[in-house]
């Protein structure tokens, strides 16, 4: 028999778009003769619809869906996930339909407690397996959870199915495709079953799906694997109650991945969301010279629109890059200085507050006084054509606050806000790699937010390799101040660091949201108190 992937980029709430969807792939399997079509997880409401599950008319447009795709197929089986109802009860649940008859329902019974997604405050747990015999084969029925974090040992030991199915929402973050190998080939070596999953795609929100799913026999060798990133209906061949080899698709460079996750984010929440386009300042620097690169590559250069903004500070090379650059991609530009705001601004403030300008930069207000000038215009523009502003900050300058509220953080999407600074160097000499448009001088000159005389980053910031490394260490991997010293890091860096991250915890409340990439984001993985008396650095003293 043949059994087909579908794999399917799905939206939050679009149950009759989402159906639409799956009855294209369905439709798509039959013609290529596949007995068998799998969905991802919750593919009929998409994945995660959050508190929309705690809405009665959410719930019964879900059932009613499901009713008319039910009545829809026949001639194939198909597994789709969906909200399930069952005396009274919610559950995410995969539904078995044959010629107009769901013939089997399986409850999920490990849910997830993601920072993103906590299953257990919405769903029932399901209790019993499901086992689906089909042209002599039997196949288990696992959703997500239920196979990532089971206990693998003892499902291994179930030997009443042939191959099983894993129905997934596994959200993208880097290196996630080599720890889904990794759990799939222990779970065969134990068992000696094989294991086809089918994985959502597309961006939600803050979470990029990527797909990639793939199919393993019962010797652990990978027989099929699925683009990243890309809708695919796949079809794989069963001989002998296992999966035969077929089609396996070039694995990329994590750089390659990282950015094709920041294209679809951009292009999936803009597109869903129904904003015409986007519009963002381009300063000639690396953050926003990356950011448009991205913007351009998912949505477009006729849908993309740019604003150079400089003031009395600002280089003329940081003009001329930002020019080269619009130029290089296509895109409509356009240039607005703001020094005649700025001195009418400061003006106002001495007349009326008796406030003068600090000469000696202690104070930051005519600093961030730029960067709200400037981001009041981003939105004006942004209210008048109904084009979302992107922000352009990074992940490096979101955790110790380098980054100006209502300013520079001031928009809709903050697309490289899981992106240290590091990665934003190496990402731009990838995109070059591919065609150049971010001039070198560009990537090559020290970073600078030109905000007064000579000024770099580096004035009130470690050294990038080295901040990124304490925040890596800190907020990614969970390591206390005195392991990352022992990592041979000055103590009064990481002092500062961790107090700056924490210092900053308000500003990152007010942030727009934007792509999850690495394994903890500020978005949905960081849950800390704005206002504690805790003292982190504290514990090392004791």
């Amino acid at each position: 028999m043949k059994i087909a992937i579908a794999q399917i980029n799905c939206t939050v709430g679009d149950m009759p778009g989402n159906a639409a969807k799956i009855l294209d792939a369905v439709k798509q399997a039959k013609q290529a003769g596949a007995g068998l079509i799998i969905t991802p997880e919750l593919a009929l409401s998409g994945y995660p619809p959050a508190d929309l599950l705690l809405r009665e008319a959410f719930c019964q447009s879900c059932s009613d869906a499901l009713t008319g795709l039910v009545k829809a197929v026949d001639g194939i089986t198909l597994i789709v996930g969906h909200p399930g109802f069952r005396d009274g009860k919610l559950f995410n649940a995969a539904s078995v339909i044959q010629n107009g008859k769901i013939i089997q329902t399986y409850y999920k019974r490990i849910l997830n407690k993601t920072a993103f997604f906590d299953e257990s405050y919405y769903f029932d747990t399901g209790s019993e397996p499901c086992i689906l015999e089909l042209a002599g084969i039997k196949f288990g029925i696992y959703i997500c959870a239920d196979f990532w974090l089971g206990d693998l040992s003892i499902e291994a030991n179930r030997r009443d199915f042939d191959i099983v199915l894993v129905l997934s929402a596994s959200a993208y973050h880097i290196n996630k495709q080599v720890s889904r190998y990794q759990i799939t080939h222990r779970f065969i070596q134990h068992s000696g079953i094989s294991v086809i999953h089918a994985n959502l795609v597309g961006g939600q929100d803050e979470l990029v799906f990527d797909g990639a799913s793939f199919v393993m026999n019962r010797q652990g060798e990978l027989t099929h694997q699925l683009g990243e990133f890309v809708e695919t209906i796949e079809l794989i061949e069963i001989q002998n109650k296992q999966p035969a080899k077929g089609k396996l698709t070039t694995p990329q460079s994590s750089m390659a991945s990282i950015y094709q996750a920041l294209c679809l984010g951009v292009k999936d929440y803009v597109r869903k969301n129904g904003f015409p386009g986007a519009l963002l300042g381009l300063s000639g620097g690396v953050d926003s010279a990356l950011t448009l690169a991205i913007a351009v590559d998912a949505l477009g250069a006729d849908n993309v629109k740019t604003v150079m903004m400089p003031s009395q500070y600002t280089a003329n090379i940081s003009l001329d890059d930002a020019h080269e650059m619009a130029e290089l991609l296509g895109v409509k530009h356009y240039e607005c200085s703001i020094t005649a705001l700025f001195e009418q601004y400061l003006l106002k403030i001495e007349t009326d507050f008796q406030i003068l300008p600090d000469s000696t930069g202690s104070s930051a207000m005519p600093e961030n006084l730029q960067a709200r000038i400037r981001g009041t215009l981003l939105m004006a523009l942004s209210n008048q054509s109904g084009s979302i502003v992107l922000t352009t900050g990074n992940k490096s300058e979101i955790a110790v606050g380098y980054c100006t509220l209502y300013g520079d953080m001031a928009g809709g999407f903050a697309v490289l806000k899981d992106v240290s600074k590091t990665m934003v160097y190496q990402l731009c000499e990838y995109r070059n790699q591919m065609s150049r448009v971010i001039p070198e001088r560009i990537i090559r000159r020290a970073p600078s937010a030109e905000l007064r005389p000579d000024q770099t980053d580096q004035d009130t910031l470690p050294p990038y390799e080295i901040l990124d490394a304490i925040i890596e260490a800190y907020v990614e991997k969970n390591f206390s101040p005195a392991e990352i010293i022992a990592l041979n890091y000055n103590a009064s860096d990481v002092k500062k660091v961790i107090h700056l991250i924490h210092r900053n915890e308000y500003k990152r409340c007010q942030a727009p949201p934007g792509i999850r990439i690495t394994q903890r984001d500020f978005g949905t993985a960081w849950h800390y108190p704005i206002t504690s008396s805790y003292k982190v650095w504290s514990a090392i003293q004791r």
